[in-house]
């Protein structure tokens, strides 16, 4: 099982980040997906989720209104879309599988 991320970076409060995670090594559109974040100090949490078939998606309170998770079955890819970001929004952000697998992260930071 290999999950890559992609698409972190710095940006301005207010802007907007896609982060990509690439699944391999399972058959992806059995199971739902799932995007976590780690902040300097604090524990990982769950920020979004997405059933097997899209149908079921979950949102921490924290990103509600402003985070979009997506996936395509097809690709084998699962998207995190991020509008509006606040600074608080800075971790590192990490694609996970209900295997027990995950990716090895991308850093996400919010600042002026």
């Amino acid at each position: 099982v290999q999950l890559v991320e992609s698409g972190g970076g710095l940006v301005q409060p207010g802007e907007s980040l896609r982060l990509s995670c690439a699944a391999s090594g399972f058959t992806f559109s059995r199971y739902a997906m799932s995007w976590y974040r780690q902040a300097p100090g604090k524990e990982r949490e769950l920020v979004a989720r997405v059933t097997n078939a899209g149908g079921g998606i979950n949102y921490a309170d924290s990103v509600k209104g402003r985070f979009t998770i997506s996936r395509d079955n097809a690709k084998n890819m699962v998207y995190l879309q991020m509008n509006n970001l606040k600074p608080e929004d800075t971790a590192v952000y990490y694609c996970y599988v209900p295997r027990g697998y995950w990716g090895q992260g991308t850093q996400v930071t919010v600042s002026t």
